[in-house]
């Protein structure tokens, strides 16, 4: 229940009708994410597809278009890799993060990545 006030909060902030990332679908995630003292963490979320809820999500200034960059990951085990992240899994598809050390955060909608 929190986690969903919590990004209810977050899509207020922003101004973004939220659109839930359910635990039992997929999100696309980095290997280096699940450390969790590599920063910033990056999440972009495109529109929703089969049983993906859009999101993808690295850790590190690097990104990378190799094949085997994201690995799946259902929604409900990011509690065990980065629980922080949570909150601005309802931000809806076109937004992104950027989370860094020390609380910062950066959240903004990108119109690009609506077109996939």
């Amino acid at each position: 229940m929190k986690v969903k006030i919590d990004q209810d909060s977050v899509c207020l902030r922003y101004g973004a009708i939220p659109i839930y990332s359910p635990p039992d679908l997929k999100i696309g995630i980095s290997r280096e994410t699940r450390n969790k003292k590599i920063f910033p963490v990056n999440g972009l979320r495109h529109p929703p597809e089969a049983d993906t809820t859009g999101w993808f999500i690295w850790a590190g200034e690097e990104y990378s278009d190799d094949a085997d960059f994201f690995v799946p990951l259902h929604v409900e085990h990011l509690i065990d890799w980065r629980p922080e992240i949570l909150k601005y899994l309802a931000l809806p598809p076109g937004y992104r993060f950027l989370l860094g050390e020390h609380g910062y955060e950066d959240v903004w909608f990108d119109e690009n990545l609506l077109n996939v």
